[in-house]
């Protein structure tokens, strides 16, 4: 029988998806005010992997991603999810069309977990209607995250395996002391 113990925090990020540079700049601050500092910034990319998001975003949509410099517990992930679904209606057009898409996710030391609604066979409920991904595991041989067959495109991008690879060696620095790496 194994033992159970309680898992590791793990290291909260967001990945958004915008058209216009002013809702990022105000979503950044809203992240800072519920969730804490930012300790990582991806490089803004063009999203150009699939137009699903056009109608509601608009053309010349671009992805970047945030990390938080305070851990999570992993189970937190579900109310985070819930409460970004409740930021992208505060600030959506008069319409109701999103400005802006926040998807929040946690990373450890073998994966990136990303949070949806959306139920998929390859995705599990954490709760609160709500589902989660592994999107990336970490591969030590290539001593990189590396993608699933349902990795979404932007997410295989080097420049967003280059992010999280960055994001893991900040975590590795904060758990450091708490004898959580293996």
């Amino acid at each position: 029988m194994g033992e159970e113990k309680q898992p590791p925090v793990v290291k909260l990020f967001f990945g958004l998806l915008f058209s216009d540079e002013e809702i990022l700049e105000r979503m950044e601050k809203r992240i800072i005010n519920d969730y804490g500092d930012i300790d990582g910034k991806s490089p803004i990319i063009l999203f150009d992997k699939t137009t699903y998001y056009v109608k509601e975003l608009g053309e010349g949509i671009l992805r970047g991603f945030l990390s938080i410099q305070r851990l999570i517990d992993m189970e937190l992930l579900p109310s985070i999810k819930t409460q970004t679904n409740t930021l992208e209606k505060l600030f959506a057009h008069p319409d109701g069309r999103r400005r802006i898409n926040i998807d929040p996710g946690y990373l450890s030391l073998s994966k990136v977990v990303l949070a949806t609604t959306k139920d998929y066979d390859h995705r599990l409920y954490l709760g609160k209607n709500i589902y989660g991904e592994v999107t990336l595991h970490y591969r030590g041989n290539e001593k990189s995250y590396q993608p699933w067959e349902w990795t979404y495109p932007d997410y295989r991008e080097k420049s967003t395996l280059d992010f999280f690879n960055q994001i893991r060696e900040i975590y590795k620095r904060q758990i450091r002391g708490k004898n959580e790496i293996s």
